[in-house]
């Protein structure tokens, strides 16, 4: 394992290039479908000199998960209670949908572990995204009890814009099978902004 001294400049690249093809590795095989030595393989690294950096494939992962989570959840800390309520939901989907279109496999990694029972999530997700999704949820309330968006019921609202965004990457092979040649992205924006402005538009 590395030392606990600052790592130089060429181990933070090594470290650098092994978790950006344990992403590719995972985000295609999942995390009981891979392998130690294709993510050596695909980080130009002998498995040696990986064990180096990672002393196992569960610590890859792991790590992975955790900065994942991080960006991941970026968008929903940014939502501003105090901010015009329809902007910031309609703002959100947008920036959601992008993650998508930029980030598919870090999706389908999510998606993934979560297929799976979360066993290396399941912490998380029942402590720190379970007091954000709280936080969230308040917001929305505040906002329907106000009468400034519809009233729907605020968690099934987060679900159904994390579902109709991270479709795109999640069943990324599906979508383009069933959109070529046209670019699901295109549309997707303005189809998304159409659904949610009058689900959440006041009667």
């Amino acid at each position: 394992m590395a030392s606990d001294r600052s790592p130089t400049r060429i181990q933070k690249r090594n470290r650098a290039n092994i978790l950006e093809a344990a992403l590719e590795v995972f985000s295609q095989h999942g995390f009981r479908g891979s392998t130690v030595d294709q993510v050596a393989t695909a980080a130009g690294l002998s498995k040696p000199n990986l064990l180096y950096y990672y002393p196992s494939k569960e610590a890859i992962f792991t790590e992975l998960l955790s900065k994942l989570l991080d960006d991941w959840l970026a968008p929903l800390h940014e939502i501003d209670p105090d901010g015009e309520p329809m902007a910031e939901i309609l703002g959100y989907v947008q920036r959601k949908l992008q993650m998508s279109q930029s980030m598919p496999r870090e999706s389908r990694l999510f998606a993934n572990e979560i297929v799976q029972g979360a066993p290396r999530m399941i912490e998380t997700l029942s402590t720190d995204l379970r007091a954000l999704v709280d936080k969230t949820e308040l917001i929305f309330q505040n906002w329907m009890d106000a009468g400034k968006i519809a009233p729907v019921h605020p968690r099934h609202l987060l679900f159904s814009i994390w579902s109709l965004t991270q479709h795109y990457a999640d069943f990324e092979v599906q979508v383009q099978a069933l959109m070529t040649p046209e670019d699901p992205f295109e549309a997707a924006p303005e189809f998304l902004d159409t659904l949610y402005r009058r689900m959440l538009t006041p009667p």
